[in-house]
């Protein structure tokens, strides 16, 4: 997830300013310490729990803020697409398959169309997913830092 790999000191999005700007008001607020880079590099695993473990702090704390309720909104609505597609496209192959064993040239093209249409978001699904997931980790820690 991105909330997990922005706070890393190996990524990039943030600057290092930022990110231990982020980590002190999470130690002042929650008392957890995350790793340091060294400590980071040799437990990767661990690292990510406890960042893990203050995101689900800090999602907590700013679960009535509006705007990352909006955000979070949009993220799931993106989820909730690309699963809604998958099964789309089952459907889609079903209705191909019936159209061809009925030589129904309207049902064949129907389900031709729809299946372009349906494989459009999971084709894209990286890109979406990532877009929107850098879009929800960004808000929920500029509204955790003010």
């Amino acid at each position: 997830m991105p909330t997990t790999n922005y706070l890393l000191w190996s990524n990039e999005f943030f600057a290092i300013d930022t990110k231990k700007a982020i980590r002190e008001k999470i130690l002042s607020s929650f008392n957890i310490t995350l790793l340091n880079p060294k400590e980071e590099q040799h437990e990767d695993l661990r690292a990510r729990n406890l960042i893990v473990h203050a995101v689900s702090q800090i999602k907590n704390k700013l679960r009535d803020n509006r705007i990352l309720f909006q955000h979070n909104i949009e993220y799931g609505f993106i989820r909730n697409l690309l699963g809604g597609s998958l099964i789309a496209v089952l459907f889609s192959i079903a209705i191909l398959v019936f159209a061809l064993i009925q030589s129904d040239l309207i049902l064949r093209n129907t389900g031709i169309i729809l299946l372009i249409i349906y494989l459009m978001p999971i084709a894209f699904s990286g890109v979406l997913i990532s877009r929107y997931g850098k879009y929800y980790a960004k808000v929920l820690y500029e509204q955790f830092m003010t």
